[in-house]
């Protein structure tokens, strides 16, 4: 499954040269220690010739330190300075001269589904893959996430968070973010990556290189792990001392409804969560436990607050 020099237009060799090989430490106190680790390691793509890669941002949320391996095979420096949470995106820049083009962005909106992609981690050829697009649809994470419209791409990509998903014109259309099983039409399933596209990324890249976030006000974060089941919306975890937790909501709560509006689905839950107002919001629930319905206030908050900030190096 790996790419072959002589099936594409571009130079691919050139093309996969610009994805980098992702290594952080994150501290033992940190927010997402426990959930994600202290040691992570992944891809990200250099995106101008300055040393600006980008990468996905659970990789280096919380990072003490940031270390990037080059095609060069030099081993770099890097710096936070952004992560965007309602994309998922994350921006390193590397600290030291990196001799390396960056790899142009393409249009993800227009690219189609049963189109020949490469699915590129850092190594070249032997850590890449020939994948096809399969779908292209809305993408929900019981974390608070949601992309209105998702890549999906197979088959998949062992090492994907942080991988290049390259077009057949050899431009960047996304960035790896997980790995999902699917079913197909024919009911037989298969591991597909979820890559967030690139045109999320060109309205917010001038604000994330120089302001560290975007323009826009933070969503009210409430700190829950939700699941659907049929069309009810359960709790299925709660964030340590995050405003969920504070408000006494439990594990197990069937939530019926966000500020007076019904919710069948983690879409319409998420959504409806975020349109009552900016972070520090109160965002009132109706909920079911035990059979006896609840109304809970929860003081919601910017998510970013509770998480460490990037050290300057």
């Amino acid at each position: 499954m790996h790419p072959k020099a002589e099936d594409y237009e571009y130079n691919l060799d050139r093309a996969l040269n610009t994805v980098v090989g992702v290594r952080t430490t994150i501290p033992e106190d940190a927010f997402t220690a426990q959930i994600l680790g202290t040691e992570r390691a992944g891809n990200g793509v250099l995106i101008n010739d300055s040393g600006l890669i980008l990468t996905i941002g659970y990789l280096i949320t919380e990072a003490e330190s940031i270390w990037i391996s080059l095609a060069d095979g030099n081993t770099v420096q890097g710096h936070m300075l952004a992560y965007d949470q309602r994309t998922g995106f994350g921006l390193v820049q590397a600290l030291a001269k990196v001799d390396l083009p960056g790899l142009p962005f393409g249009n993800s909106d227009r690219a189609e589904v049963g189109e020949s992609v490469v699915v590129a981690g850092a190594g070249g050829r032997h850590h890449s893959v020939e994948a096809q697009i399969v779908a292209k649809q809305e993408f929900v994470g019981y974390w608070e996430y949601v992309l209105d419209e998702a890549i999906y791409t197979a088959p998949s990509h062992p090492n994907w968070g942080g991988a290049a998903l390259i077009g057949s014109n050899g431009k960047l259309l996304g960035i790896g973010s997980l790995q999902l099983e699917s079913t197909l039409s024919n009911n037989q399933s298969q591991d597909v990556n979820m890559i967030v596209p690139i045109d999320l990324l060109k309205p917010i890249l001038e604000d994330l290189k120089t302001r560290g976030r975007t323009v826009y006000s933070p969503r009210p974060w409430l700190g829950i792990y939700a699941t659907e089941i049929g069309n009810r919306i359960v709790l299925a975890g709660l964030a340590q001392d995050a405003p969920a937790e504070q408000a006494e909501l439990e594990v197990g709560d069937i939530v019926l409804s966000v500020a007076g509006e019904s919710v069948r689905s983690l879409s319409e839950f998420f959504k409806t969560i975020w349109s009552v107002g900016d972070a520090g919001v109160e965002i009132p629930l109706r909920i079911l436990r035990d059979n006896n319905t609840l109304d809970i206030i929860v003081n919601s908050i910017d998510r970013n607050d509770i998480l460490k900030r990037p050290v300057i190096h």
